[in-house]
């Protein structure tokens, strides 16, 4: 299995050291790397390739193919590394609220992780607009900064718990989820519910994105763009000879 971890750190740009303490440091070593190695993308699904939630075919998929993919499949691989190093994991499913109007049906996987010392966070990859890129404690009445951005949790009587983000001048939701833990296959209706429905936002148009130190790369189909913080430091239209050579220079993704 060491083999298999040892793969996995590669593809993050980490060098796997097992007498490394599970400790809230090697924590935000992993989500920081995975963040910004695996892009977050949905090329299968605008391509009709089905989503295997399987941690082999997404071992394949991510690790060996140099891939990325959605919050089922980004923070599924996710928690298998995790356990697998020791570090106890909870799945649980989550209501993406950022921009709602109205209250959206479960459709966001993160994971609650406790490190050996017996703190809790909340780890998330699979979120390709703006979002933590190290784990955020799972402690009520702190704000946690990182990266120039800040964020804290609140109790809500619906929601659960709701990871709250301050953007301009202003407290506003990302995401709330209760704590009761998730199986594998209480995942595949949710995203086979991304793949197929047509209300879904995620088969309408290539979306692939990759965190930066200071913000993150986008393309919104052959729209590529790079952000400084909040804004759009450069906006190119591609024709798709020049998309599909982005995608590998700057995503790794080869297409």
């Amino acid at each position: 299995m060491s083999e298999f971890i040892t793969q996995y750190f590669e593809r993050i740009g980490l060098v796997y050291n097992r007498t490394e303490p599970r400790t809230a440091a090697l924590l935000d070593k992993i989500q920081y790397a995975h963040v910004t190695h695996v892009p977050y993308e949905n090329i299968d699904i605008l391509n009709g390739i089905p989503i295997s939630l399987d941690t082999d075919r997404l071992f394949e998929k991510i690790v060996l193919r140099g891939r990325g993919g959605y919050c089922f499949e980004l923070n599924g691989l996710l928690g298998w590394l995790l356990r697998e190093l020791g570090f106890e994991v909870k799945d649980c499913m989550a209501r993406f609220l950022r921009a709602e109007t109205e209250i959206p049906m479960r459709r966001h996987r993160i994971l609650l992780v406790t490190t050996e010392d017996k703190k809790t966070f909340i780890c998330d990859v699979g979120v390709g607009s703006v979002a933590p890129r190290l784990p955020v404690p799972f402690v009520f009445g702190e704000v946690f900064e990182q990266f120039g951005e800040q964020y804290r949790l609140r109790k809500d009587n619906f929601f659960g718990t709701v990871l709250e983000e301050f953007y301009k001048g202003a407290w506003r939701d990302v995401f709330g989820f209760t704590a009761e833990p998730q199986l594998d296959i209480d995942y595949v209706m949710p995203s086979f519910y991304c793949e197929k429905h047509p209300d879904s936002i995620f088969n309408k148009s290539f979306m692939v994105s990759l965190k930066t130190e200071t913000s993150r790369v986008t393309m919104d189909n052959f729209t590529y763009k790079e952000f400084e913080g909040d804004r759009i430091a450069l906006v190119e239209e591609l024709d798709e000879i020049s998309a599909v050579a982005r995608l590998k220079e700057k995503f790794g993704i080869i297409w």
